[in-house]
């Protein structure tokens, strides 16, 4: 079963709007899924960009522990690591250097051509004890057994 997830903000395939990126105000933009499998527990999201200039992709949000009747992430998720909205929802660390904490968005190196932007989210079948600023690679290690379904939603964006 796949998840559909998609935003109010851009469509599948199309390009990222420059208020969600780097060069704009750099806020998450809102999500929405539906599908859901069932036995879902919670739901854990990862952003990033493979087609950055760097050996592996550029990780650009990790959040976890989000209760599945959340039904999206709003616009403009703080940058903390516990969340009140969703409540209990927990953020892991981006790939930026400093304030790595939550969403940072698009900003790929001018002229680099259109990189392509994977927003997965991972339904879980139960609730592993996570902790919060977790990378990429900490918390695909610990949710991995327990996947139960994952939608995806490409958005672009490119720098002249």
């Amino acid at each position: 079963m796949s998840i559909t997830l998609s935003s109010l903000a851009f469509e599948a395939g199309q390009a990222i709007p420059v208020k969600y990126t780097g060069e704009g105000a750099d806020v998450s933009p809102p999500l929405r899924w539906s599908n859901l499998p069932e036995g879902t527990k919670e739901l854990a999201l990862i952003c990033d960009d493979p087609d950055a200039p760097t050996p592996q992709p550029w990780v650009h949000w990790v959040i976890y522990k989000i209760p599945p009747e959340a039904g999206g992430l709003a616009e403009g998720i703080p940058r903390t690591e516990r969340l009140a909205d969703p409540p209990g929802a927990l953020q892991g660390r981006n790939s930026w250097a400093r304030d790595n904490l939550g969403y940072r968005g698009p900003m790929p190196p001018p002229g680099h051509g259109r990189h392509r932007y994977y927003f997965r989210l991972y339904a879980l079948g139960a609730q592993p004890r996570l902790r919060s600023g977790l990378s990429k690679e900490e918390l695909l290690e610990a949710i991995r057994p327990h996947i139960l379904g994952e939608g995806v939603l490409m958005g672009t964006y490119e720098r002249k």
